[in-house]
């Protein structure tokens, strides 16, 4: 017997197994340290992107509306589009949301809408096979032929439009259309509950018009039928009644997640509106 080699193969043997030892524990706390992207990396494949998040403002106000929502889905480490939703047509600007979409994104998108942007994303997203998940805030979601103003006169007992608005023709306007503001009271009482009277008369004086004819329009094909949605439905909505979000919703077989909120609950509420679109996008993969 070489007594020798005998001595010199156990400290060999002893090393390679306290290197294989470290090697599998090293990677367990890789696992556990940097999650799945780690593991995803150690298995020789990269992480799935996350998708980009588009959101759409509606009628009355503009891009900055979103602006709770947008710091927290950046914190989160999301890429946040805000919109510039044109209002001046449902097909035009559902058209230009798309052009948006195609030319401002890569890879999978959740598309997000507020109140008459509900009714953009619904149009907007039908063709668009890179839309993954639409998620509405205080919105309309309307069938194939319906409009927004059609979907108001629904409700019984609902606001006459002429007790809503105060109207401005523009130039070039086809016949019968004009731009449309929300009158102050209804704006301070009814659009902006839940801020503070100095946020309400700033929203008051500087809401974007939306055109009459945006909100006669009648819906495409609807894209929540093909695609999977969310819905937070404000239960102190005062501008789209709960009873008529709860029936969009439950028609668009979305997710519903009641908040305790106005209209404005992306302003007022954007940690539950956030939490919403962050349940959407970790559905995307």
């Amino acid at each position: 017997m070489n007594l020798s080699r005998h001595l010199t193969a156990r400290p060999i043997r002893s090393l390679l197994l306290v290197t294989t030892v470290l090697l599998l524990v090293g990677g367990l706390l890789a696992g556990v340290l940097f999650g799945s992207s780690a593991h995803a990396a150690l298995a020789g494949r990269p992480a799935a992107p996350k998708p980009t998040i588009v959101l759409v403002h509606g009628a009355w106000a503009d891009s900055s509306s979103w602006s709770g929502v947008i710091s927290r889905l950046q914190r989160d480490g999301y890429t946040v589009l805000a919109e510039p939703n044109p209002l001046r047509g449902l097909a035009s600007d559902a058209a230009y949301l798309s052009a948006f979409i195609k030319q401002r994104t890569t890879g999978p998108v959740v598309l997000v809408g507020h109140s008459y942007g509900g009714a953009v994303i619904t149009d907007a997203a039908t063709a668009d096979p890179t839309v993954k998940a639409l998620v509405y805030v205080d919105a309309f979601a309307p069938a194939q032929g319906e409009s927004v103003l059609g979907l108001q006169s629904t409700v019984p007992g609902g606001p006459d439009p002429a007790s809503l608005f105060d109207t401005v023709l523009y130039p070039g306007a086809p016949a019968g259309d004009a731009d449309l503001y929300l009158k102050t009271p209804v704006v301070l009482q009814d659009f902006a509950t839940g801020l503070s009277a100095g946020q309400a008369e700033g929203i008051a004086a500087t809401q974007r018009p939306v055109t009459l004819a945006a909100l006669t329009a009648p819906s495409s094909a609807p894209a929540w039928k093909t695609i999977r949605s969310w819905y937070v439905l404000g239960t102190q909505d005062k501008i789209i009644p709960p009873s008529l979000q709860l029936m969009m919703a439950q028609r668009a077989h979305s997710d519903i997640t009641r908040v305790a909120a106005g209209h404005l609950s992306l302003v007022t509420a954007p940690g539950a509106v956030t939490s919403v679109i962050l349940a959407a996008a970790s559905t995307v993969r």
